[in-house]
């Protein structure tokens, strides 16, 4: 069973658009959102089985140029 993850980025001002569409070529999300407040995109996305969250996140999202800061928030029961 994979594990859904939450995902806020901040972006660098002017690159939101650009790292949404960066985001949307890799497909590794479920879903992606614009948002206000202290960050600019939310995105959730599922991590596979045998793949650590952090690893997974760094290697496949966090090397986006533009991303200036992130929040994870892990998720454990779906009600």
């Amino acid at each position: 069973m994979s594990t859904c993850v939450f995902v806020q980025i901040r972006c660098k001002p002017g690159s939101t658009y650009k790292v949404a569409e960066e985001i949307a070529l890799r497909e590794i999300h479920s879903e992606l959102y614009s948002t206000s407040g202290d960050f600019d995109l939310l995105m959730k996305l599922y991590i596979p089985t045998d793949e650590d969250v952090g690893k997974y996140i760094n290697e496949h999202l966090l090397t986006i140029e533009g991303i200036e800061r992130s929040l994870t928030t892990m998720t454990y029961k779906v009600f």
